[in-house]
């Protein structure tokens, strides 16, 4: 799987170099988003068509919390240990790390403090994203399930998500899914939370 991604990565890169014309890059976006409704789709149609999985679920109750929590804990330790490495402001390493590789909203919040910072903050989000897509399989193998939707964090609910299907079971879909959203709710509070207090600075 992971070798399919990046074949099919690598031909896109090349096609947008050398093959296709300006005009399609207009509808790119639409054409992303047409793509990635159909694959969730498919998703939610192995999703319901599980109901074991769905009557497990129920009997997790609030342990379903401890995914997110332990992903926004370890990125903003991550983001904290970074700051010490690269000698940067600690709120502003907090800020690109509470990104949890949702790369588009967390540069655009960054970006009006610090250009150079919201450009770090699409990149690292960028490659925590393909990183996610490359080591998912391997951490699903090696290390564990749950542990694949702390790899991708926000996108565990969408780009992220076909991947995580095809190395766990549906009940760690469910799960992933549900994180996904947690923590794409938690990338709006947190990651302005951060900005703020870079303001003051």
């Amino acid at each position: 799987m992971t070798k399919k991604i990046m074949i099919v990565l690598i031909v896109g890169i090349l096609s947008g170099l050398y093959l296709l014309p300006e005009s399609v890059y207009e509808n790119t976006g639409l054409m992303l988003d047409i793509g990635l409704c159909a694959l969730l789709f498919f998703v939610g149609i192995d999703i319901g068509n599980n109901k074991s999985a769905l009557k497990n679920l129920k009997t997790v109750g609030f342990k379903i919390l401890i995914v997110p929590a332990a992903t926004v804990i370890g990125s903003l330790v991550g983001g904290i240990i970074c700051s010490i490495i690269f000698k940067m402001d600690v709120f502003a390493s907090l800020a690109i790390a509470s990104g949890l590789s949702w790369y588009t909203l967390s540069a655009i919040i960054i970006t009006p403090i610090s250009s150079e910072l919201g450009a770090i903050a699409f990149l690292s989000n960028v490659f925590r994203e393909l990183m996610a897509f490359i080591c998912i399989p391997f951490i699903a193998k090696h290390i564990g399930y749950l542990e694949t939707i702390a790899a991708g964090a926000a996108i565990s609910m969408d780009t992220g998500l076909p991947i995580i299907t095809k190395n766990t079971n549906d009940e760690v879909v469910i799960i992933s899914f549900i994180s996904g959203i947690i923590l794409s709710l938690s990338v709006t509070a947190l990651v302005p939370l951060f900005v703020g207090f870079i303001n003051v600075l």
